[in-house]
């Protein structure tokens, strides 16, 4: 019988939720705590607060669901000495720091490993970049840290230009993710296509790229501020640096209730009515964050993002739980710049899918599913459409002084892109 303890930090304080029960990953269920269901809140949009046992499938897609997903998974299982589909024992080995404010442990352990911050040398930092998902999934082992994605990153502390590793429950303060070894230049991809984003009115995560040497894919990292940590409200230290607060938060597949190897829609899902729908219902803002979800598409098209799959949208949950907003924007990546990304989007416009045949119509025709107005859709594209190429200047001239020298052609190969949307005619 496996059992493993569920908490949720609120204001820095750790609350116990519940607990997960079972033989195995088959039959494995969360049933929350009598004495929190009096007192919480529900931690995910799926798992409502009740005194019945979720399923097994409700239970393994909110909390399988704060792994790491393939490659990363499988060194990580490897490390573990456990089967990689057996997502209680991964769990169980990295759920000390998970996304969102959870923590999960092993029923009945009594001490709570003390949290600190080891320091990482210029040359270990080094290795991150240059060693990519190999290095970051034994630092992921090591310091306990859960997170999602296929891709390397490592959670680490960042204070006064130095970096720490978060050792037992010591909170990270950024997330630090490494070069692809296949795509080139993808880490100033991801922080142009942020930049201009974030010009464009787009909340994005903050974000800066890490040099250690001359700006080459092995020595450079792209480092993003964690939204869901709060460091200006700190509460107490660790080796004398503010610890962070934890903030709630859930990928929407999580939200959805669907299980992440589902993440990329096939036509006919719904997913585009889904999401919106989600927004509608529990974000305390839901006019704006309904805008904010329709530019976050748009924009997605017009850089061709194909990899805007729904784990790369998130709900943000206020300190104290009682509040959902839609999350910053994060892993915004111009994908069809590389041959051997898909023409396939993640999320179906209007029973279209392919890149090569949205447009502003296809947005247009799409609004009964998302719920929008064809006049507030036309508005919102248009607005985009003619603000990016100041916003993508302006973007590069940034990194062009910050001696990035690979900009000007990331910048150009996607105006290129941008360019074939705005012109293109829906077929």
């Amino acid at each position: 019988m496996r059992n493993l303890d569920v908490f949720i930090e609120i204001h820095g304080k750790e609350y116990y939720v519940g607990g997960i029960h079972g033989n195995n990953v088959m039959d494995a269920s969360f049933k929350y705590d009598h004495e929190y269901l009096n007192k919480g809140h529900a931690i995910s949009v799926m798992l409502p607060l009740r005194k019945e046992m979720f399923s097994p499938s409700e239970t393994s897609c909110f909390f399988e669901g704060l792994l790491p997903e393939g490659f990363s998974r499988k060194s990580v299982a490897a490390w573990l000495h456990a089967d990689e589909n057996d997502y209680l024992t991964i769990l169980a080995g990295l759920g000390k720091e998970c996304l969102g404010a959870i923590r999960i442990e092993e029923a009945g352990r009594n001490e709570v490993d003390d949290p600190q911050y080891e320091l990482l040398t210029a040359k270990q930092v080094k290795e991150l970049a240059a060693e990519g998902a190999t290095k970051s999934t034994e630092l992921l082992v090591k310091s306990h840290l859960s997170l999602t994605g296929a891709s390397g990153k490592v959670g680490l502390y960042y204070n006064e230009g130095r970096w720490f590793q978060p050792i037992g429950t010591a909170p990270s303060t950024h997330i630090v993710k490494q070069s692809h070894v296949r795509l080139k230049h993808i880490v100033e991809n991801e922080q142009l296509s942020l930049r201009t984003a974030a010009h464009l009115g787009i909340p994005t995560i903050d974000s800066f790229i890490v040099n250690h040497g001359t700006y080459q894919d092995s020595e450079i990292l792209l480092a993003s501020k964690r939204y869901d940590r709060n460091i200006e409200n700190s509460v107490k230290s660790i080796d004398g640096m503010p610890c962070p607060l934890r903030l709630h938060q859930e990928d929407f597949a999580q939200a959805l209730g669907i299980p992440g190897q589902r993440k990329y829609e096939s036509v006919g899902d719904g997913y585009l009515e889904k999401i919106f729908n989600l927004i509608r219902k529990n974000s305390n803002n839901p006019l704006r964050d309904q805008i904010l979800l329709l530019d976050i598409l748009i924009y997605d098209v017009l850089i061709g993002n194909t990899d805007n799959h729904i784990k790369n949208l998130s709900l943000l949950y206020s300190s104290d739980l009682s509040g959902i907003a839609l999350a910053p924007a994060y892993d915004l990546v111009s994908t069809m710049l590389y041959k051997e990304s898909t023409a396939e989007m993640s999320i179906v416009i209007a029973d279209e899918i392919l890149w090569d045949r949205i447009n502003k119509d296809t947005f247009i025709a799409a609004s009964p599913e998302m719920g929008i107005s064809s006049k507030v859709i036309e508005r919102e594209y248009k607005r985009l459409v003619e603000k990016f190429p100041v916003a993508l200047e302006e973007s590069m001239k940034e990194l062009r002084l910050e001696g990035f020298l690979n900009i000007d052609e990331i910048g150009q190969n996607m105006m290129r892109l941008y360019e074939s949307v705005v012109l293109r005619k829906r077929g």
